[in-house]
């Protein structure tokens, strides 16, 4: 069983697919980590996150592993756990640059897919239910706008000790939707058979169960 949930950056989609997996117990896939660790590989090694060969190179020069575990995975960069490195914002400013290679994204889906090959999870990114796994049994798409999500991502900044403008955050964040959406490879979009979910004005947990009611509805 499959639970693919997509939808841009800042909707919930990670906070709300992990707490649908504890809720379900099902295993949770941040698939965007795992571009997130290709973008930290990058900064970590001086490649230029825009030149794709470089960053296939990169990648053949140093080891990114994705270790399924109990509840998600851990992701280690040559042995070393990356986990805390790649929420930088410095990450977080270049991993859509990374995840618009072609190249990048075929190495990425298909580990992914291997991944998802075992047992049943809960996965959430921006191209799981049209590209990494169409097939799967729940398809939601999460939306919110661009103020609440330029608002969510500062409280979540000033939480770590960062000063955060709203303004400068949502300018960012609607910069990334459109490289997410004008992507050529796997661009942003809801697959035809998703279920849409504003999360703008939910609280989480009702969220949650929505889509858990949504899981059950299809045989979870």
């Amino acid at each position: 069983m499959i639970i693919a949930i997509d939808g841009p950056a800042g909707a919930g989609k990670s906070t709300v697919a992990r707490m649908l997996a504890d809720q379900l117990s099902m295993g949770y896939l941040d698939t965007g980590a795992m571009y997130r660790a290709v973008a930290l590989l990058a900064l970590t090694h001086g490649v230029d996150c825009e030149d794709q060969a470089a960053l296939v190179a990169g990648l053949a020069a140093h080891t990114l592993d994705f270790h399924p575990r109990p509840g998600g995975i851990v992701i280690t960069m040559d042995g070393r756990e990356v986990d805390q490195q790649i929420r930088s914002t410095e990450v977080t400013a270049h991993v859509s640059l990374v995840a618009a290679h072609p190249e990048i994204r075929e190495i990425i889906t298909g580990a992914q897919r291997r991944v998802l090959g075992g047992g049943s999870w809960v996965c959430d990114g921006r191209d799981i239910g049209t590209t990494v796994c169409p097939s799967a049994e729940l398809k939601v798409f999460l939306s919110a706008s661009a103020r609440e999500r330029a608002r969510r991502r500062c409280v979540e900044l000033n939480a770590a000790g960062v000063a955060a403008n709203i303004d400068e955050v949502r300018a960012a964040i609607e910069q990334r939707d459109h490289l997410d959406i004008t992507r050529n490879a796997s661009p942003l979009r809801a697959a035809d058979d998703a279920r849409h979910l504003d999360t703008s004005d939910q609280p989480i947990n009702e969220v949650v169960a929505t889509i858990a009611g949504w899981a059950r509805e299809v045989g979870v």
